[in-house]
Order: C-alpha cells, then sequence, then structure tokens
C-alpha cells in the first residue's frame, strides 16, 4: 500500500465514525463532484421586462397586501416555517431559483443523474402526452437541466407527476369544466402547468396565508397569460370567493407540514363548509401527515369528514422512489 493510501485509510478509520469517507475523485463522475459543492441559489438569467422594477419590497400592491394579511385572524397567518424573513428582495425576482418555495440542488441527490432519471420516468408514464404541452424556460432563476433533448425543472416534473397522480385516481383529464383551489400555491407554478397541460380545466384559484406569495402569483399567472382560468386570490377574499365559485378539487402540495394546526383547522373548516369534494395533500414528511413540530394533522382532515381515498408513493418504481429527485408521499382525500 502506497503512502497516500495508508494516509487514507487511516483517516477513514477515524472519519467513519462520524459518517464520512474519503475517496480517490479521479473515481467519480462528475455530477458526484458537484453535487458535493454549493450551488448558486438561482441561475442567472434575464428578467421580463418591468420585473425588476415591480418584484420588489416596496411595491404598493405588495405593502397593502401585508396590511390586509396583518388584520387577519392570527389562527391562520401566525407563521411556523414562512416568516418574514425567509424570502428576501432577491427571492422575490428570481422566485422560482433554488429557495424556499422550491428546493431544487440543495437536498441530496439532487444532480443532474436524479434529474434524469426523474425526467425519463416521467416519459414513461406520460399517457397524456403531457410533457408535449408543457415546456421550460429559464425565467425567474429557476435551475434546468438538458435531458432527452428538452428543458426539465423540478417545477416542470413535480407538476406532471401530481397531474398524473389526480388523473390515476379523479381522471381529471376527462372532466368536463373541473375547478381547483390550491392552499399554499406560492409563486403558482401548479396553476400555471395545469391550465397548459388540461383544456378542460375551467378555474384555478391560487391562495396563500404568506402576503408575498400572493403578490408573486398575481404577477406570475399574469406573466404566464393565464389569467383566463387561473388567478391569485388574497386571504381575506377566499370565503367570498369561494362561495360565488364553488370548486371539485382542493390541493395542498407541501404547506400543511409548514404550518400551525390552528392554520390547517382554519383550512379545513373552509373547505368543508363550502363542500369541496377532494382533498390532495403532499406533505414534508415522507408518508406520515405531520407538521414541522410534529403534529399529526391527519386528525384534522379526518375530523371535517375527509377520509383517506388513495396513498400513493410519488414513483411507483421502488428504485426511482429512492435515487429520483424529491421522493414523496400524495394522499388524496374524498368528503363524504
Amino acid at each position: 500500500m502506497g503512502i497516500k493510501a495508508h494516509i487514507r485509510e487511516t483517516l477513514n478509520f477515524g472519519f467513519k465514525r462520524f459518517g464520512h469517507t474519503i475517496v480517490d475523485e479521479r473515481i467519480l463522475y462528475e455530477w458526484q463532484k458537484t453535487s458535493f459543492r454549493q450551488q448558486p441559489g438561482y441561475r442567472p438569467s434575464g428578467l421580463p421586462e418591468g420585473a425588476a422594477g415591480y418584484l420588489v419590497p416596496t411595491n404598493p400592491r405588495l405593502i397593502e397586501l401585508r396590511q390586509r394579511y396583518a388584520a387577519f385572524d392570527a389562527n391562520v397567518t401566525t407563521p411556523l416555517v414562512w416568516t418574514e424573513t425567509l424570502v428576501n428582495a432577491g427571492d422575490m425576482q428570481y422566485f422560482r431559483g433554488d429557495n424556499a418555495y422550491v428546493w431544487q440542488v440543495r437536498e441530496r441527490g439532487m444532480n443532474i443523474m436524479a434529474y434524469a432519471l426523474t425526467a425519463y420516468y416521467m416519459q414513461s408514464i406520460d399517457e397524456l402526452g403531457l410533457l408535449g404541452k408543457v415546456d421550460e424556460d429559464d425565467y425567474f432563476g429557476v435551475h434546468n437541466f438538458a435531458v432527452g433533448g428538452r428543458l426539465v425543472s423540478r417545477d416542470l416534473l413535480d407538476s406532471v407527476a401530481e397531474i398524473y397522480f389526480l388523473e390515476k385516481h379523479l381522471g381529471i383529464s376527462s372532466k368536463p369544466g373541473f375547478s381547483v383551489l390550491d392552499i399554499g400555491a406560492g409563486y403558482g407554478r401548479l396553476a400555471h402547468r395545469m391550465t397548459g397541460a388540461l383544456p378542460n380545466l375551467s378555474r384555478y384559484l391560487c391562495t396563500d396565508a404568506f402576503p408575498v406569495s400572493t403578490f408573486i402569483s398575481e404577477y406570475y399567472l399574469r406573466f404566464r397569460g393565464i389569467e383566463h382560468k387561473a388567478r391569485a386570490v388574497p386571504l381575506d377574499e377566499i370565503e367570498q370567493t369561494l362561495s360565488a365559485e364553488p370548486v371539485d378539487i382542493a390541493v395542498n402540495i407541501h404547506s400543511f407540514s409548514e404550518c400551525k394546526a390552528s392554520a390547517i383547522e382554519w383550512w379545513l373548516s373552509l373547505l368543508e363548509k363550502h363542500e369541496v369534494k377532494y382533498l390532495m395533500i403532499v406533505p414534508n414528511t415522507g408518508d406520515a401527515l405531520r407538521t414541522h413540530e410534529g403534529v399529526d394533522f391527519g386528525a384534522i382532515v379526518q375530523k371535517h369528514g375527509y377520509r383517506l381515498k388513495a396513498m400513493d408513493p410519488k414513483y411507483r418504481d421502488p428504485v426511482l422512489q429512492q435515487c429520483a429527485i424529491n421522493p414523496s408521499y400524495y394522499f388524496l382525500f374524498e368528503r363524504g
């Protein structure tokens, strides 16, 4: 054994207690090397005309929303995760970058290989040809990857996976004029993808208890030119809106896990009152419906008359569920 190898083995003997191992960089693929390096928060890209001047903390519309949300029920707006410092001024302009809205490259396994596995998996289940109806660009700092001759991102791939879960259990592609309420909609990514993928969608309402998200999603849906079908509804207008415009399906993607139990209780009361039939939940806590405080919010869901209809892993292949980007579980509840 050479002296370098001997030193490496000696150091590894001590490092293994802490879960670390020294390896020769020559045996690693490039994607394995880059996954260990800190990635930038967003990809430098040009912003659409007017975006830099509009998406700023001093925008009067954002100030108005902040004031309105501050006067709303504190049981709904008191944050568990989404504090005012979570989204900075740069995140507001590059909101599709790797930040609180969508983690794209910071987690374990979020590298080009995992994105390629995910992209080819989505292609293998794409019975409706959704990948031909939605595409990707580099706006607002999104991290995209060229796979199979096309650009993909977590935004695009997650959205396609979520649409197929609803298609599998509810057949939404053949439901004429169905409507959706997105609770904790963030910047409106699923609204953008679903309106492009499913022409039979009649209405998509985005709402959020974080005023910055409502502000950004208003802008984003307008920028994508889909306001005729999708719009952002401020928190203090959602009750009135649902009374006038009933919805068939509510979705909550990686949001209830980041809420206090009192907020989840309020949202479920709202859904029960307006007789929303289906509720899709994607938690941040694997196959368990828990908040970041450890509260089991599945009991809250059931309390309001929702019963589990389906629960699927994000990927039907167990290898992909371990190795593809952001493996998670999808829950579908039915009321009544």
